[in-house]
């Protein structure tokens, strides 16, 4: 008990506050996004019945290396990003080296607020684990790509799903599905660097870090939800 009094005293009230609503706002838009897909089509529900439509294109095609083509350039995306997520687990990393010279550093910004050394830790940790978290969700996607290719590859030709009655439809929910959860992997890997920069706002004070949580997710719904691309995709 006298350790999470001592736990609870480590940050001020108003953090903790912060701290409580951002990663419940992070989930529960997660579990809104998916479950709102029932009722209005959002950015990644329009671009996987795209995505299946291509694998049924791909069933009709006797030379299918456009299609190797065009999932080896999604595949750079998460490639891109994975890479360059490394080199910023790396830099926090260094920055935890040397949290004493940090956080004295972060004093001297403008407005920025005056904690310990143990509270600037803190700050850093959060950071860290989402970029972990997302490293893991990039380099999973990259992986569900290679499975859409070999599935891609390993299609039966044009002229035997006419010939021997294999159905299209089969290959193209299957391949489809597959390439659509790649991309959705990679969502949510950009979806931990929208809410990493909330976090950013947490070293200038809580209250700007709450308001830059509620902000990330309005920005996010509404780009998956009301943004002209989405029109333009269901029109």
């Amino acid at each position: 008990m006298d350790t999470a009094l001592r736990l609870l005293h480590v940050l001020p009230t108003v953090d903790w506050v912060a701290f409580a609503l951002f990663f419940p706002a992070w989930a529960g838009y997660a579990v809104f996004a998916r479950r709102r897909v029932g009722h209005q089509p959002s950015i990644l529900a329009s671009t996987n019945r795209v995505r299946r439509q291509w694998m049924l294109q791909t069933t009709y095609r006797e030379v299918r290396v456009i299609d190797g083509v065009v999932i080896q350039n999604l595949s750079t995306s998460p490639s891109f990003f994975a890479s360059t997520t490394i080199l910023i687990i790396g830099g926090l990393l260094a920055v935890l080296g040397t949290a004493e010279k940090a956080s004295e550093l972060a004093r001297e910004l403008p407005f920025a607020a005056r904690t310990t050394a143990l509270v600037f830790d803190l700050k850093v940790l959060l950071l860290l684990g989402i970029f972990v978290y997302a490293f893991f969700r990039f380099t999973w996607s990259m992986r569900q790509y290679t499975f859409g290719a070999l599935l891609v590859a390993a299609a039966p030709e044009a002229a035997r799903f006419r010939d021997e009655g294999i159905s299209r439809e089969a290959f193209a929910d299957k391949a489809g599905r597959i390439v659509g959860m790649a991309a959705e992997t990679f969502n949510d890997g950009l979806r931990a660097y929208y809410f990493s920069f909330a976090v950013m706002g947490w070293f200038f004070s809580p209250l700007v870090f709450m308001a830059a949580t509620i902000g990330v997710v309005w920005i996010l719904y509404r780009r998956e939800f009301r943004s002209d691309v989405l029109g333009v995709l269901n029109s």
